[in-house]
Formats: C-alpha cells, structure tokens, sequence
C-alpha cells in the first residue's frame, strides 16, 4: 500500500462465489509480451528495477510475497507501474528466516565462505556424518568462483542454482520456504531479464544491506527480540526446577535410565560373528584333517567339508566388506 510502482487487482466479492473469483481487469502488457519491447515508450530498465525493489520490500520487510513471478504474471501498466496477477502461490517468511537468508545473501555479497558454511548448516537439516570439511572447502570453491564478477553483471540466479547444488550433493535438506524463495529469485532475475538483459538482482541487493542492517538495529526490533527471549527465560525458569527435582528423585530412587540408541552398529557385529564362525570352523577343520577323523582313502570328510563351508563363509565375508567399501557401514 503506498508504492506508486505497484499494482494489485481489487477483488470484488459482491461478484464472486466459491468457485469464481471475480477481479479489477488490469489493461497492459505482460511481461512475456514480443509488444512491450517493440511497442512500450517506457524505460523497461526502470520498470525491471522497480519490480526488483517491488519484490526485495515484499520479501525483507512485509515477509509476504507474490511467489511465481514468471512473465505471465507480471503486467506493465500504461503508466509504468507493474501489476501483479495470480496470487495462488504465495510465501511467508518469519523474523528469524528473513534474517537467515538475508545473512545468506550478504554472506555472499561479501564473500564470506565460513559464515556461509555456518548458515547452510543452521538452516537446513543436517544429515549425521557430513564432512563439514568438505562442505566448507566446496562453499569456498562457489564464493571464489564468484567473487570477482562485478555487481551489475553478477548471476545471482546462477549462484543460487549451484550452491543448492552443492547443498544437495551433502544430503542437507533445506526447509521449503526456503526452497521457495530461492525458486523465487531465480526467477525474478530470469523475468527482469527479459526487459533489460543487464539486469541484476544483486545489484540492487547490495545498496538493500544499509536498509537490512538499519532495521535490526531499529529499537522496535530489539524490544521485540527482548520480550521473545524474557518469555523464553521465563519459560525456562518455570521448568527447570521441575525437571531437575524429576530427575533427582529418579537418582534416589535407582531408576535412572540412561538409554542408548545405537545407529549402524548391525553390520559391524553380524560380520564380526559372522569371521569369528568362519575362523573356528577352519581351525577347527584343520584339526580334523592333521587327524584323519572319518577318513576315507587318509583324509577326513568332516575336516574337508568344514574347511569348503569355512571357506564360503569367508569369500562372504570378504564380499559384504567389499561392497561398503567399510566395515561398519553397509551401502
């Protein structure tokens, strides 16, 4: 409301029903449209940075956005403005995610490997035993590969689609909204494009750090984060003396249990039984056969028979380990 490069299309609801929506008819060019580049008077350069900002404001500020800004759902008015169409897809972002993905960005912007790492790692949900080495080693690789180009011809969109690539890869799975709002980006940048070809998003996000810094440190905020964190403490406070007298009395007691939840360790002990059967059953086998037990022509059946059997347990055994590559892991 206010923002003289917007449009959205009233609803009337006199009109509608349950299974018609009935809305203001906005008369321009899409954005997809072959016209609005050979017909429109307008600076199609302007109107792709205002729907940028359009986009950044919604996304930073009100955390309620429009969430499938393809060219067909992007209309340039007469007058320059730019209506928007379809709301059946729209994101929310709470405080705490807007300040995560716009650390995110400015991680980045700013070429901060390691604080990009630590934000991949806090937003999504990590898998146990990732090599977090080798993801930081991987991010570092990405913000050097992009460091050196210039704001004005920097692909963020690009940059987005590998670093999820690279987040992927690591089996880290990161939370829709997100997700979505990577969607988005991609998208802006690819839609703004086809107005201006030197358009780009990061251009106009880098200026949008004064804005993103300035609100954190606005009283409003901070008096917002002080009453979150006393209604955390306060929580707090009320519970713990509870569960420490639980577990005291527990303790007094003699019924403290401390459950253990074991993950992979299957393999590992059926092919340690599994070489412990095998080694007895050779020596075992070998015993047989240096006495001559049930001999048939001087050598003895059984020790023939458990050494074969000994044998086969062993090429198992050899073949398990083979495939995992480990022995306590199974593939």
């Amino acid at each position: 409301r206010g923002n003289t490069h917007v449009r959205i299309p009233r609803c009337y609801p006199e009109l509608s029903t349950s299974r018609v929506l009935t809305m203001e008819w906005l008369d321009g060019w899409r954005f997809s449209d072959p016209a609005l580049r050979r017909d429109s008077p307008l600076d199609l350069a302007a109107v792709a940075r205002h729907g940028a900002d359009m986009y950044l404001e919604m996304i930073f500020l009100h955390g309620f956005y429009h969430g499938d800004p393809h060219p067909g759902n992007l209309v340039v008015l007469a007058d320059g403005q730019i209506g928007l169409l379809d709301f059946g897809m729209v994101g929310r972002l709470d405080e705490s995610m807007r300040e995560d993905i716009e650390n995110l960005l400015l991680a980045i912007v700013s070429q901060d490997a390691q604080q990009l790492t630590s934000l991949v790692m806090r937003l999504g949900a990590v898998p146990p035993g990732l090599d977090e080495a080798a993801l930081s080693v991987d991010l570092t690789e990405f913000v050097v590969h992009y460091a050196n180009q210039p704001a004005d011809a920097f692909d963020l969109a690009g940059a987005l689609t590998e670093m999820i690539d690279i987040v992927q890869r690591y089996h880290i799975a990161l939370p829709s909204s997100f997700a979505m709002l990577i969607k988005v980006l991609v998208m802006l940048e690819g839609t703004g494009r086809l107005l201006e070809p030197r358009f780009s998003l990061m251009e106009l996000i880098q200026p949008y750090q004064r804005t993103m810094l300035r609100r954190r440190m606005s009283p409003a905020r901070q008096m917002r984060k002080m009453r979150r964190l006393y209604a955390d403490v306060e929580q707090l406070v009320e519970i713990l003396p509870r569960r420490l007298r639980d577990i005291l009395q527990q303790v007094d007691a003699g019924k403290f249990d401390v459950h253990l939840d074991h993950r992979g360790l299957e393999p590992s002990v059926n092919r340690l039984a599994l070489g412990m059967v095998a080694s007895a059953l050779f020596l075992g086998s070998s015993l047989m056969l240096a006495q001559h037990v049930w001999p048939i022509r001087d050598v003895s059946v059984p020790g023939v028979l458990g050494m074969a059997l000994s044998m086969f347990l062993g090429w198992r055994l050899l073949k398990a380990i083979g495939k995992s590559g480990r022995l306590d892991q199974r593939k």
